[in-house]
């Protein structure tokens, strides 16, 4: 046996394995990309291409990032998303998790708001039967 695996060993079983610090670990940029578009092939169609595509808006807009504790709270943060992602047959399944509350609690008002939008405007969406709401064009009014 290498002398490497027998250390690695050895601190395993030294201490006790803690799952939030293996987890916590940072995949850099490019392998954390190619894991999360991976683990959307499993999901639903719809949410599939959602999630793409916001995948890679965010990793565009985030290739410039210069600030080390920036870019470690975005890579931190995309970790974490992944590591929530169901995979194999609880995939297909999956319809989304509720907002915990200590992240809305650190929300401003204008992300709220923005929340609060986005819930009206993904109402119906899962509805099929569901013909959604046009608001009047412009010079008519809403009769009674």
């Amino acid at each position: 046996m290498r002398a490497t695996i027998i250390r690695l060993a050895e601190s395993v079983t030294s201490r006790p394995l803690n799952l939030r610090e293996a987890g916590a670990s940072l995949l850099p940029p490019i392998p954390l990309y190619r894991r999360l578009l991976r683990a959307h092939r499993s999901l639903p169609q719809e949410m599939r291409s959602l999630g793409d595509d916001y995948v890679k808006a965010e990793f565009r807009r985030h290739k410039t990032v210069e600030n080390p504790v920036y870019i470690i709270g975005f890579l931190s943060e995309w970790k974490v998303y992944l590591d929530g992602l169901p995979s194999g047959t609880d995939a297909q399944k999956f319809s989304g998790k509720k907002l915990d509350t200590r992240v809305f609690e650190k929300m401003s008002p204008e992300q709220v708001g923005q929340l609060y939008e986005l819930m009206h405007a993904t109402k119906n969406v899962w509805n099929p039967g569901v013909i959604p709401e046009e608001g009047p064009s412009e010079g008519e009014s809403k009769s009674p």
